[in-house]
């Protein structure tokens, strides 16, 4: 054996199904590969010889490869993994999902700040990069096991060469969700009033009635129009009194 190969046994070692991260046509697994921790996303056995669905695995690798952001999975590569098939592999981002912290009690300030930010930076960059994606939901947003980093799993299957405003305030409507169902996880004693006015905006039933776009929604949560309202009308306070102490001076 050459000194730069591997035997295929210790090339992939301590493969591990992770049946709460599955998705609709994908099995998702914990792995090392070359002793490097990382994750594999590949078809679920009953779609793995159908030619629709490898197209399907195809693109999705395609469209996500050059996408980076801090956070958004990372695909790294796409090859062939002994039992599991043509995989996708990415970084490993092994953590707790949204859906557990709130079904287990554990969202805190921090996650929900994260939500805030985090959350909405990814949806910023996936819309700007005009990428079709599954609706965002708790089960798809991931904190790190280490320091609960914020990572979007199931970012994208196609892009397109522009997304319409109905895909863009689907985007906001489910952030809502999102958010919404967050909240109600939140120990009492945390109020987030503003937030829950965010939340209902969101989703409100008439997207007329919602954020136009993410730059508005980014606005509202870093309470950015408020603050802007408050300081113009100080500016109009300060030049009023000074046109009334020239009016008073001249007479």
């Amino acid at each position: 054996m050459a000194p730069h190969e591997t035997p295929i046994d210790q090339k992939w070692t301590e493969i591990e199904h992770l049946p709460e991260w599955d998705e609709e046509f994908y099995d998702v697994y914990t792995a090392k590969k070359y002793g490097k921790w990382i994750m594999l996303k590949t078809l679920k056995e009953q779609y793995r010889d159908k030619e629709e669905y490898r197209a399907m695995i195809d693109k999705e690798f395609d469209v996500r490869y050059n996408l980076a952001h801090a956070h958004i999975v990372m695909i790294n590569d796409y090859e062939d993994v002994p039992g599991l098939g043509r995989c996708i592999i990415t970084d490993d981002v092994y953590g707790d999902s949204l859906r557990k912290l709130i079904d287990t009690n554990r969202v805190t300030a921090d996650t929900i700040y994260k939500i805030t930010h985090q959350l909405v930076d990814a949806m910023e960059y996936v819309q700007t990069n005009h990428i079709v994606h599954h609706p965002i939901r708790p089960e798809n947003i991931i904190f790190t096991e280490n320091i609960g980093n914020l990572k979007l799993i199931n970012v994208g299957f196609d892009q397109k060469a522009h997304l319409s405003p109905a895909e863009a305030s689907e985007d906001i409507f489910n952030f809502g969700l999102v958010l919404t169902e967050a909240l109600k996880a939140v120990p009492e004693g945390q109020r987030y009033t503003d937030l829950r006015r965010v939340a209902a905006k969101c989703t409100n039933p008439d997207p007329k009635m919602r954020y136009r776009d993410i730059q508005e929604l980014k606005l509202a949560l870093n309470n950015r129009t408020n603050n802007m309202l408050i300081v113009l009308l100080g500016f109009l306070l300060v030049m009023l009194g000074v046109m009334a102490y020239y009016i008073g001076f001249q007479s």
